[in-house]
């Protein structure tokens, strides 16, 4: 559960009824409470909550992971957020490139921006995340594919590293020319074309887990690489 001061210890109403009705917690039951930058301590249930420990605050993985996506239909972006939230990724930045269905007017996007900012604290409370991830708001191809460490998701790419931490996925049309020469690196997710938010998922668990060293990083030839 997130707060925003962890001496006050004061839930939001919406976040109390969930624990009291939803979950169906009782006074004096164990939760963990942080204020998303962090810091946790565990506390016991109440209005507020009561301090049942000193507040820890845990290190801030490094690197920083970055999946950006391109706008899809419907309510995919939303898996993508929830997903990526839960593997761990630290920003996430929604994108409009030149072979995109998907362009919203700026009220649209910054409807949608709030709406995936609540899935992500949801999700980071499933999760128990003790930082909250990021949310951009909707950028251009070029403002993404020029950030330091940037590469794009491509079959023909060398397998992700956490040289580039930010891996941009395209828009199920692919690539453009023009952006195919923008000069960012390539990265494969593997031999398969993936859908958009297949792509941003596979993207962000191969990170995560290289940071986590839940494996290694290999290096082969380009050669190798090829699909």
């Amino acid at each position: 559960m997130f707060v925003a001061d962890l001496d006050t210890l004061e839930l939001a109403d919406g976040d109390h009824h969930h624990l009291a009705r939803v979950l169906r917690l009782r006074p004096g039951d164990e939760l963990t409470a942080s204020d998303g930058a962090g810091r946790w301590r565990r506390c016991r249930f109440g209005a507020p909550l009561e301090p049942d420990g000193e507040t820890t605050h845990d290190a801030e993985p490094k690197p920083a992971i970055t999946i950006a996506f391109a706008l899809v239909k419907g309510e995919r972006p939303e898996w993508v957020v929830q997903k990526l939230t839960e593997l761990g990724v630290d920003r996430i930045v929604p994108f409009v490139a030149e072979r995109s269905v998907v362009r919203w007017d700026p009220d649209k996007a910054a409807r949608q921006r709030d709406r995936w900012e609540t899935v992500a604290r949801e999700a980071s409370m499933q999760s128990r995340r003790s930082y909250l991830p990021t949310i951009e708001p909707v950028a251009g191809f070029a403002a993404v594919a020029g950030r330091d460490g940037a590469a794009i998701a491509d079959r023909s790419g060398r397998p992700p590293t956490l040289t580039h931490p930010v891996v941009l996925v395209g828009p199920e049309g692919g690539w453009s020319d023009a952006e195919r020469s923008a000069g960012a690196a390539t990265i494969s997710l593997g031999p398969t074309v993936l859908r958009t938010e297949t792509a941003a998922i596979v993207a962000g668990a191969a990170l995560c887990g290289l940071r986590s060293a839940l494996f290694e990083s290999t290096e082969v030839t380009e050669g190798d690489c090829r699909r």
